[in-house]
């Protein structure tokens, strides 16, 4: 890579507001979802609103890391934006709940693009001594986007329409193109080649998207016997065939020898466990808040961010933390703590104190910022010099896994009990929990109905959060048995 320093600049900016462009739009929506599956009857199909996004974003993202191996950095990044900004625009005018699905897979296809490719451009453009200054630096788009991304989520919903939480891309979209095709000049003879693994890209893919879609049956209750074996078996097939291939390519999407390493693969399976959790508080809460306090968007977005504030606090002290102690011994106290903050939500009425919701967010917080960022620089400790772009690949792309999969078991989890509140209520239907959900809705329920709906709905949460307290009771027995009893300096 070559260029001046106002050129430098100028493709730094690119990266930073590329990475607040795809990065908010996993956390502006979580205030305006509600308002959206209001207003298009789509509550059973809320979870693909952000599954689609999160599978379309980890299935693209190896392979256009391969791309940009073979071709450039350059072209596979503005493509990338590209379709990025045309799946935002698209979104932004979608008439119904399935095509808005459709087009955030083309969102999401565009995020799998940009997300790996900021971070190699960077180290492309600095030496080993800047480069890591460089990506804490830009790391603060993702640290701005999930603080502010809410919020403004929800002013946009309130003062605008939810249209424009995606139109809104469409701009910086533009930006972003314009800076990168005048500011980033590349060699791309000097770029390594490298053969496409696409038996292992294709039976992921397959394994990863059966998958979904058997969770999203059962999430409508709409399991069609035949249908169900046949994913299953694609799921199995696909699975075997990958790991095959992973085996046997000359430079696997996934190197499965790295996990032979028990504390790499515990940093790498924590992370993903906890990312789920992520997700799920950050969809859920303000769902909850909206449906059961009737507090405002932008209100309902303020829940989720004490945990961004604390994230970007507390993973200042992981340096020194590391230096300390063992990895398990960091894990397994910030987990019970976060655990044990959970528990009140499986017992809830809908006279709990909304404050304990923010509490609770703020010591999530905490706890990732801990743990993810030490997932990180284990995982990237623990390897040798020549992996140290896979590993980090491998977390990042751990984590997108379990924000994709946990989102569809906490759909699935979510719809089952709202269906199962139904069939036993008898005088509620999905319409009305549709027109419920949401505190944009101008519907008007008797007291009767009203009380109803929220037993509903607060039952489908105690059930998701649930879920997420055995997460973290996986999480405690995967690092309780980590053999690793030295600290990595």
């Amino acid at each position: 890579m070559q260029g001046n320093k106002s050129k430098l600049s100028l493709v730094m900016i690119a990266i930073f507001v590329a990475t607040f462009m795809t990065s908010v739009e996993t956390t502006i929506i979580t205030t305006a979802l509600p308002t959206i599956i209001s207003k298009m009857n789509g509550l059973s199909m809320q979870s693909w609103v952000f599954s689609m996004y999160l599978l379309s974003t980890s299935v693209s993202t190896p392979i256009y890391g391969k791309l940009s191996d073979k071709i450039g950095r350059k072209p596979i990044f503005i493509v990338g934006i590209i379709v990025f900004s045309v799946g935002s625009l698209l979104c932004g005018i979608s008439p119904n709940i399935y095509l808005l699905i459709l087009f955030r897979g083309i969102q999401g296809i565009g995020a799998g693009a940009i997300m790996p490719i900021t971070f190699t451009i960077i180290a492309d453009l600095f030496e080993y001594e800047r480069r890591a200054k460089m990506m804490a630096l830009n790391n603060t788009a993702w640290g701005i986007s999930a603080l502010f991304g809410p919020i403004l989520g929800g002013f946009i919903v309130d003062k605008l329409n939810w249209h424009w939480i995606f139109f809104i891309n469409v701009p910086l979209g533009i930006l972003v193109l314009i800076l990168v095709v005048f500011g980033l000049r590349e060699n791309v003879k000097e770029m390594e080649k490298y053969p496409i693994d696409y038996k292992g890209i294709l039976s992921l893919s397959f394994t990863l998207v059966s998958v979904l879609v058997v969770l999203q049956m059962f999430g409508n209750n709409q399991i069609h016997l035949k249908w169900l074996i046949v994913l299953i078996a694609i799921a199995i097939i696909s699975t075997g065939i990958f790991f095959l291939s992973e085996k046997n390519a000359k430079d696997p999407i996934i190197p499965l020898s790295l996990f032979q390493n028990q504390l790499f693969t515990i940093q790498i399976l924590t992370a993903l466990l906890l990312s789920g959790i992520q997700i799920g508080f950050q969809t859920y809460f303000p769902i909850w808040l909206q449906s059961i306090y009737k507090v405002s968007a932008s209100v309902a977005g303020l829940a989720v961010t004490p945990s961004p504030v604390m994230w970007l606090i507390t993973s200042f002290f992981v340096g020194s933390l590391i230096t300390k102690t063992t990895p398990k011994l960091i894990t397994i106290p910030c987990v019970m703590i976060m655990g044990l903050s959970y528990i009140p939500l499986i017992f809830t009425t809908n006279n709990f104190s909304m404050i304990v919701f923010y509490v609770i967010s703020g010591i999530t917080g905490a706890g990732l910022g801990i743990v993810i960022t030490m997932n990180i620089v284990i995982s990237q400790r623990v390897v040798s010099q020549k992996n140290m772009g896979v590993s980090s690949s491998m977390l990042t792309l751990g984590r997108t896994l379990g924000q994709t999969l946990m989102t569809g078991i906490f759909g699935l989890i979510f719809n089952l009990s709202i269906n199962n509140g139904i069939t036993n209520d008898k005088q509620t239907s999905l319409e009305q929990i549709n027109k419920f959900i949401s505190s944009a809705s101008n519907e008007h329920f008797n007291k009767l109905t009203s009380e109803n709906m929220d037993n509903i709905v607060i039952n489908a949460m105690h059930s998701v959060f649930g879920v997420i307290l055995l997460l973290f009771l996986v999480i405690l027995i995967l690092n309780i048995f980590d053999k690793n009893k030295k600290i990595i300096d």
